[in-house]
């Protein structure tokens, strides 16, 4: 009766009122799940190598190599997943993580190891669940600003509950992450609960926005085929986006104990929310832009953009310009400029200007695998052929390299798909959707 009674509802609000709805539900799921998966990275971990390998750096491959295996699985399983099974696979999945978490707790190092793979396993499903949610309506950008929120902020959030549950309340660096998960259990089976309320999209919304349809193999093969150079050239895009920014995210506790301010759990967070303020209105603003095909390509204006800013703030920091605070919140945004676009409206957008009946959810997974995949190649190069460059040094460097391929390389694909677009003939580029049983 209460879910009946909730959708009624919101079928009856306004677009302001659904929206700060919808935003608040997909946020506090995606954010509740980085409790699972970001606290151990506040703690530094001192133990045994794992075959050569510092043992943080090799619980953080570990579960990356776990969250990419996910990513490649959700290429196959978030295409294909029907509406009515999200919200039952988001918990299940997430208590899947939690365990693997007690179970590191009690097991120990460097056998523990094997169990930050297992917990990286269900968790790397979780975004294109929350996404479906959001996907093909005329408020995605508003929604998709609001979620993307969460990864920007809750990253830092739950790493300052980690570290505060270590520092004031004594729990042991091996437990932190299990109880720190724990805590937000509960919190999270009620959010999904209000998110899987949502109605879907609306004919309104499909006549915009193209409707969203579950992909069985050959139309997932089709479109790959039909799109092939523009997706790899955003692939290596968001490739370059991944490594650095989960190199920013795992390794913030080095970084900032290198500049002096690892004694401050607050600052995971506090130099996060600017960034995702900043990087919200942006993107939410993109919603105002109705055609999609110029839709489309202002995303691309605000991916370059962002490699832009990455460079330049990178570049203030290392001539000493700026210092490390302002550093970290400047890179962020450019980072996150254009890092987001590709966790949602980017796809969403290019799925509409092409009017190809798909989902988002198919195109983000396939770039996150392979965003994953760079990133353990970043971290073991880190480990085996630089470990004696310091923590900073190396995000300087890798800042500067991603900013400048990134933005050879998103200007190439804006070239690409405005070329395919104005050409005025989307049915000769775009292959029509199989029809559905």
């Amino acid at each position: 009766m209460p879910s009946i009674l909730v959708q009624r509802w919101l079928s009856r609000q306004s677009g302001l009122i659904f929206a700060l709805y919808a935003m608040f539900a997909a946020f506090a799921t995606y954010a509740s799940m980085y409790a699972f998966r970001k606290p151990f990275t506040a703690a530094t971990f001192i133990g045994p190598d794992v075959f050569g390998v510092d043992y943080k750096t090799a619980m953080i491959i570990a579960q990356v190599i776990g969250y990419m295996i996910s990513k490649f699985i959700g290429i196959k399983i978030i295409a294909e997943m029907p509406p009515a099974r999200r919200a039952q696979s988001i918990i299940g999945l997430v208590l899947v993580a939690e365990l693997s978490l007690m179970a590191f707790w009690r097991v120990p190092a460097p056998w523990n190891v094997v169990f930050m793979f297992i917990n990286g396993l269900p968790l790397g499903m979780i975004w294109g669940l929350v996404f479906g949610y959001l996907e093909g309506r005329r408020l995605t950008e508003v929604l998709a600003a609001g979620l993307s929120a969460s990864f920007i902020v809750s990253s830092g959030f739950v790493k300052s509950v980690g570290k505060g549950l270590m520092v004031s309340c004594q729990v042991p660096e091996s437990a932190m992450p299990a109880v720190t998960g724990a805590i937000f259990f509960g919190p999270l089976v009620l959010f999904v609960w209000l998110l899987n309320q949502l109605p879907p999209p609306t004919v309104s919304d499909e006549r915009e926005r193209t409707r969203r349809i579950p992909m069985r193999k050959e139309e997932r093969r089709t479109f790959l085929l039909t799109f092939a150079a523009g997706i790899a050239l955003l692939t290596l895009v968001y490739m370059g986006l991944t490594a650095y920014r989960d190199l920013r995210d795992s390794y913030a506790a080095e970084i900032w104990a290198e500049v002096g301010l690892g004694d401050q759990p607050l600052i995971f967070t506090s130099t996060e929310i600017p960034v995702a303020i900043i990087v919200l209105v942006l993107l939410g603003s993109l919603m105002a832009i109705r055609d999609n095909r110029k839709a489309l390509m202002a995303n691309h204006v605000v991916i370059a953009a962002g490699f832009v800013l990455l460079g330049g703030a990178t570049a203030a920091f290392d001539h000493g310009l700026i210092g490390p605070v302002l550093w970290s919140i400047a890179a962020g945004t450019g980072l996150y400029m254009g890092y987001v676009p590709f966790n949602c409206i980017l796809f969403d957008r290019l799925i509409a200007a092409y009017k190809h009946e798909a989902n988002a959810g198919f195109l983000i997974y396939v770039a996150d695998a392979f965003g994953y995949l760079a990133s353990v190649g970043v971290l073991l190069m880190k480990n085996f052929l630089a470990v004696r460059i310091s923590w900073v040094t190396f995000f300087v460097d890798s800042g500067y390299t991603v900013a400048a391929f990134g933005l050879v390389l998103t200007v190439v694909s804006a070239l690409y798909f405005g070329r395919s677009l104005g050409t005025g003939d989307r049915d000769a580029v775009a292959v029509p959707a199989m029809e559905h049983a």
